[in-house]
């Protein structure tokens, strides 16, 4: 969230002393992230250290701190692991709210400054590394299993007869409505695609491998030495390995766009098979999840100040030229040409021609 919650300084640095016995001098809050149930904070300890400080309401999967810290413990240097509470766990609380703390790392993200020739290399090596990793059966029980729900696609069409006879009194919440009515067919394609796109994983035996799920360029943390952290590890599900790979080159912005990043990028991760169904399925479905996500939030509810504007801004980049729908597009278009030279069938299903505009 940019807008911090209403929370005094005070209760903060309280149950910090309560919660981890560290006497801190100083909070501060940071403006950062599209998720406006996390707010985090930059900790200045008495004892002159720096922590950061996750502040999470709602749902809450404890996996989300025991995966990067089983992850630290297997040699993953691009893992930041959480601290242990005075009582040994991995999260705190402070009313509503879970207290994730963590050393504090200076750099900025993947948006803000592009990976070196040396560095994107190094990060394929890093997915490959926990894409291969071997969980022990208690950890992996604990972490959900791609099913291919429908649950977002039902929430964006629900949204989308919603926005077509419904009037909105709060701007932002009307803006979104026209900008929906605008871009009605676009977003039918989207729905549509990832409806018959997952259909066809599901009636395959694929490979499940550990993914981060949520891999854009927020969520890489570079810091000036070179040094690169893959954070936020809110939402790991074991999926094929398109769950992640689907972000390199997926219309997200910045350096990750281009070919020349993908290659490097490859020659870290190693020779790989990629699906391209599967990778036109994520792509596709990562922005039924953010339509369903920011229709919540702005039409259901007129809460979130500026983070409001921000999340608008969001839904509209996605059909800029050369953005998200655009890479899905592309990544369709691949899966289908190579569908016909195979001679496969799930090409009958195409309803729009999934070429890139």
């Amino acid at each position: 969230m940019i807008n911090p919650p209403p929370i005094p300084t005070g209760r903060i640095l309280a149950a910090l002393a309560a919660e981890y016995g560290l006497p801190a001098a100083q909070v501060a809050f940071l403006p950062l992230g599209a998720d406006v149930n996390t707010a985090v904070y930059r900790v200045a300890a008495e004892d002159g250290g720096s922590y950061f400080l996750k502040l999470r309401r709602g749902p809450f999967e404890e996996i989300s701190v025991t995966l990067p810290y089983f992850l630290k413990s297997q040699g993953l240097k691009a893992v930041v692991a959480p601290l242990p509470t005075a009582a040994g766990r991995l999260w705190g609380r402070l009313d509503e709210y879970r207290m994730i703390l963590s050393p504090f790392i200076a750099g900025q993200d993947g948006y803000q400054v592009a990976l070196t020739d040396e560095q994107w290399p190094a990060f394929g090596a890093a997915l490959k590394h926990i894409h291969s990793v071997r969980l022990p059966p208690e950890l992996a029980g604990l972490i959900p299993r791609e099913t291919f729900s429908s649950d977002g696609r039902e929430r964006v069409r629900f949204f989308q007869e919603q926005v077509e006879r419904t009037t909105y009194a709060d701007p932002v919440a009307a803006r979104l409505a026209a900008l929906m009515r605008a871009q009605r067919a676009e977003i039918c394609h989207v729905v549509t695609r990832a409806v018959q796109l997952g259909a066809a994983l599901q009636a395959r035996d694929l490979n499940f491998v550990l993914c981060h799920a949520d891999l854009h360029p927020g969520n890489l943390l570079i810091t000036p030495g070179g040094a690169f952290y893959i954070v936020d590890w809110d939402n790991p599900i074991l999926a094929p390995q398109e769950r992640d790979l689907m972000f390199i080159g997926a219309g997200m912005g910045g350096s990750w766009d281009g070919e020349r990043a993908a290659t490097l990028f490859y020659q870290g991760y190693g020779p790989v098979q990629v699906d391209w169904m599967a990778l036109a399925y994520y792509r596709y479905e990562r922005i039924v999840q953010d339509f369903a996500a920011f229709g919540e939030q702005l039409l259901e509810s007129d809460e979130g100040g500026a983070d409001r504007e921000q999340s608008l801004r969001y839904f509209a980049g996605n059909f800029l030229p050369g953005r998200e729908i655009a890479a899905a597009r592309r990544a369709d278009w691949e899966y289908h040409r190579r569908a016909e030279g195979e001679n496969t069938h799930e090409k009958s299903n195409f309803t729009d021609d999934p070429r890139p505009n």
